[in-house]
């Protein structure tokens, strides 16, 4: 791995909190995620599942984790199973971890090779009363493609017909929205790179230049830094910012111009999450400086009202009906816009269609039940936005924050966002 590696105590303490989430009697298998194929003989980089990963910090292709919190053999509550090295699939793929390494890594004492996975399997498999089992239960998720997951599931219901199968999904969706210190302390990381990210293109950017420029400066940052990008970046000058998730990178951007930066790092496999708009030639007109001010309102008075036991539906209604106020003293709605409107089709919608914001962390859109009331360590995006096709002109502002008991803390807080200080930032180029 390229990134310096987090620490065991993490991967230890969140196998704990699955095991006391268990039933009595339980079994939780989790597989890595497949390898997957482009064209002829090539193939994707491997993104680690991120289940596997909260659970053990591994990110090797065809791993496996057992974990049988009442084994009467103790050897049998926790083993990591890995693809055994050889000289053939070093030549070609690098380096695969040792048991001495993995045992280090993930604090995890019993690292077995896959070989031995069957019959290990059968002995716990029958010493158990309930089998949860994992998919990708994300309520967005459109995947096609049969999961390595899937297959497992199919396979081991095929040869022990009889057990009681349970979804691991619900459980491990619970876990993860609830960020412990250290996972809030990686998310705080990669914000940081994002925000060097952000920084440098506040240095360079110019008329003239392509949206491709402005992603490379903050790959180029990313890539230094040991990350990676969150998600396909969104760089988007004038008109293009009206698309939501523009993401062709490819136009000149031009003086007079605003540009639209959806950016995050990822660092350790942990997210963060940005949206940014500034102009081309360093200086928000008049009107890109009220809408502008307009957006900035709403993303602060959200993010203030972040807390334990806010409900997110209730938060985004509080966001739009703020956001209307905004559109009427901008002109962009009239009074008669808003009392025409409906329960299903509120007039704001027509300028600020998206949600306020989501849960991040081993996602960018994170798994969890946002029906529930948020509690204290959840890490949310907060990202307002309006969008003007006629004037070929959107502004979106977004931050990551974490919910806390004392107060939102904005792990973004360092990035440039006041529209004076980016155009004072802008005037040193």
């Amino acid at each position: 791995m390229r990134y310096a590696p987090l620490a065991p105590s993490l991967f230890t303490e969140n196998r704990a909190r699955l095991a006391a989430a268990l039933p009595p009697k339980s079994l939780a298998i989790l597989n890595a995620n497949d390898i997957l194929p482009t064209n002829a003989d090539g193939s994707l980089l491997m993104r680690p599942n991120s289940d596997l990963y909260y659970l053990t910090g591994v990110e090797q292709e065809e791993t496996k984790l057992l974990v049988f919190p009442e084994a009467d053999d103790e050897k049998l509550r926790e083993i990591l199973f890995l693809r055994e090295p050889n000289e053939q699939n070093e030549l070609w793929e690098g380096h695969k971890l040792r048991k001495e390494e993995a045992q280090k890594a993930t604090g995890i004492k019993e690292v077995k090779w896959l070989s031995d996975f069957p019959g290990i399997l059968r002995r716990v498999i029958c010493e158990s009363e309930h089998v949860y089992l994992n998919t990708n239960e994300h309520r967005r998720s459109s995947c096609e493609v049969e999961t390595r997951d899937e297959r497992f599931i199919a396979e081991v219901q095929r040869r022990y017909p009889l057990h009681d199968y349970r979804r691991l999904a619900p459980l491990m969706h619970q876990l993860r929205l609830v960020k412990s210190r250290a996972e809030i302390e990686a998310i705080g990381r990669a914000s940081k790179l994002t925000e060097k990210g952000f920084r440098r293109v506040l240095r360079t950017l110019k008329p003239g230049l392509n949206e491709a420029d402005i992603e490379a400066h903050f790959a180029f940052e990313f890539t230094r830094g040991r990350g990676r990008f969150a998600y396909d970046p969104i760089v988007a000058g004038g008109k293009n910012a009206c698309c939501l998730h523009y993401q062709v990178n490819g136009d000149i951007l031009k003086a007079g111009q605003l540009v639209l930066l959806d950016v995050g790092a990822s660092l350790a496999n942990y997210n963060s999450d940005m949206t940014r708009t500034i102009p081309v030639s360093g200086k928000f007109t008049r009107r890109q400086r009220q809408i502008y001010d307009a957006v900035l309102r709403v993303l602060r008075a959200m993010t203030a009202a972040l807390a334990p036991g806010v409900i997110h539906k209730e938060w985004q209604k509080q966001a739009e009906a703020m956001m209307t106020e905004e559109l009427l003293r901008l002109g962009l709605l009239k009074p008669r816009d808003v009392k025409k409107q409906t329960k299903d089709a509120p007039a704001v919608k027509k300028y600020f269609m998206h949600g306020l914001g989501h849960p991040i962390g081993l996602d960018v859109h994170d798994v969890g039940d946002v029906v529930t009331p948020m509690q204290d360590g959840w890490v949310m995006t907060v990202e307002p936005g309006i969008y003007i096709p006629e004037e070929e002109l959107a502004i979106r502002l977004e931050d990551t924050v974490v919910v806390t008991a004392k107060g939102p803390i904005n792990l973004m807080a360092d990035i440039p966002l006041e529209a004076d200080e980016i155009e004072a930032l802008m005037r040193r180029r």
